[in-house]
């Protein structure tokens, strides 16, 4: 029996001898796995848990949620640093979603990778650059004014603030002018420029309080607002922490101190196309015009023009800019009761002739509307929309013949599928030259599938001219934005004058059937 177990137990040592060989090997890969996967533990965690740059924030009581949909801080801080920033002061991924025009067809949007991991190379433009470095004016707070929270200091780099409507009755265009914003943004900003939106709620009180807080962030410069009101609500925040300020406004009385407007004013453009109409021999001129503010702005820039080039305003027509029928005001503007009762007066002349040159005459007549010519050669038509089609139609129906009278516009003309209208074709409008933003809205549209509104480009070249600045260190003071080469945008060339107010390059362009042709080149330089 006890030879029976030791041969038993050297037959089981013999079979252990032979099994080590083979487990041995894998039980030393086991460890081994298991020890550098304790050892690297803390850096794969981070990568899982989707760890991103830091957004710092302001060390001050957190801010009420707002009701809208926006959040009132810096909804998103915009690229190259991404993120959202939440309630409790950390950054979480934000979401991009590709544009509407890419998901349908398929193709793939612009990538924002490379802004997002630093990777991109930063590229100069081939415009909007400065000529001369600047520096930033001081300001002394005005007397009785809460001051705004201190700005938050970055140890690198350049915060922008945009300020648009993001809610209420203009939360469309101020969606559109945030897409183009960010599409200046990819195109000229570098890793260390940081574009900070807020939404201003439509009024000026949602301004104020979307300006404080920007200053409170750390924002170096704001872009907007876009309302005139907006922007003088903003005025007194800005000039008490010295930040600049470009708003979207076309208001001059919006303007100084440290405020800047780049805005389409409608005295240049009515000063380039009076000047322009001058050149070619008009020398009596109409206007019909809203009786309001912008109205007013045209008819004294329309004078100042018309009497310095040794023309006249015959005849000038104000309308409640609230009404919806305008038969009445053209009906006056043509005088037309007096030159219709003049034509059946000599039609009855003709008839108590009774010869046969006289009958002639009478039914030469009786295919007319009036008789007598107008007072004046060109028509100044300060409208645009559904306004000035609705007026343009009532041209012709009270004998204001297109083909004897020189139509003009303002800047308000500059919309597509103006020449559908018959009245206004061959008319001449001043606008910002159409070659450079044709190529914009042709991108805008690739990008998010609908074509962009007129003023989004205001957006456009404001964020770029305010990464440009940033990138080159000149600041955003006055001798840098009031430089006299100006810049070049997608608009044409613009520069700031000392007052605040911003001073453009126009074209003169007339309206043909299926689209527009400039007839005047806009200067290339000032």
């Amino acid at each position: 029996m006890n030879l029976l177990k030791r041969r038993a137990f050297d037959a089981a040592c013999r079979s252990w001898v032979r099994v080590l060989p083979v487990l041995v090997p894998g039980l030393i890969v086991i460890i081994a796995a298991v020890g550098l996967s304790g050892c690297e533990s803390s850096s794969l965690g981070g990568i899982l848990q989707g760890d991103r740059v830091a957004v710092r924030q302001a060390n001050r009581p957190p801010r009420p949620a707002p009701a809208t949909a926006v959040k009132a801080g810096p909804s998103v801080v915009a690229f190259p640093r991404p993120g959202m920033i939440g309630k409790t002061g950390k950054t979480a991924a934000a979401p991009v979603s590709p544009p509407a025009a890419a998901r349908k067809s398929g193709e793939r949007p612009p990538s924002l990778i490379p802004y997002l991991t630093g990777q991109a190379q930063a590229r100069r433009p081939p415009d909007l650059a400065p000529a001369e470095r600047g520096i930033n004016d001081s300001a002394a707070p005005p007397a009785g004014r809460e001051l705004p929270p201190p700005a938050m200091k970055i140890a690198d780099g350049v915060r922008a603030a945009l300020l648009l409507p993001l809610s209420g009755r203009a939360a469309r265009l101020g969606q559109a002018m945030l897409n183009a914003a960010q599409m200046a943004l990819f195109a000229f900003a570098d890793k260390k420029f940081e574009l900070l939106f807020y939404d201003t709620l439509g009024t000026p009180e949602g301004a104020a309080r979307a300006a404080s807080q920007a200053i409170g962030d750390g924002a170096s410069v704001i872009l907007g607002p876009l309302f005139s009101a907006s922007a003088m609500a903003v005025a007194p925040a800005a000039r008490a922490a010295n930040v600049t300020v470009i708003s979207f406004s076309s208001d001059r009385q919006a303007t100084g101190k440290g405020v800047y407007t780049i805005g389409f004013y409608p005295g240049d453009e009515v000063r380039r196309v009076a000047s322009f109409a001058l050149s070619r021999g008009l020398r009596r001129f109409a206007v019909l015009a809203p009786d309001d503010a912008y109205g007013k702005a045209v008819l004294a820039a329309l004078r100042e023009t018309i009497t310095g080039g040794g023309g006249e305003i015959s005849r000038v027509e104000l309308y409640d800019p609230q009404t919806a029928d305008y038969s009445t005001v053209v009906r006056r503007l043509a005088n037309y009761n007096e030159r219709r009762k003049a034509l059946i007066d000599q039609i009855g002349e003709l008839k108590k002739r009774d010869d046969e040159i006289a009958r002639r005459a009478v039914r030469r007549l009786k295919k007319r509307q009036t008789i007598g010519e107008l007072p004046f050669d060109a028509l100044l038509v300060a409208a645009g929309g559904k306004r000035l089609q609705a007026i343009a139609a009532l041209l012709p129906f009270y004998d204001v013949d297109p083909d004897k009278i020189r139509i003009l516009g303002t800047g308000r003309w500059d919309e597509p599928g103006i020449g559908s209208e018959p009245a206004l074709v061959g008319g001449w409008f001043a606008a910002p030259p159409p070659g450079k933003r044709n190529g914009f809205d042709r991108r805008y549209k690739k990008t998010y599938g609908k074509t962009p509104p007129r003023l989004v480009t205001l957006a456009y070249d404001a964020t770029a001219l305010a990464a440009v600045l940033a990138r080159a260190g000149d600041g955003f003071g006055p001798e840098t934005l009031t430089a006299k080469s100006g810049f070049a945008g997608r608009d044409g060339i613009f520069r700031f004058r000392l007052d605040g107010t911003s001073e453009r390059g126009l074209a003169v362009i007339q309206i043909q059937p299926r689209g527009e042709l400039v007839i005047s080149k806009a200067p290339q330089n000032f």
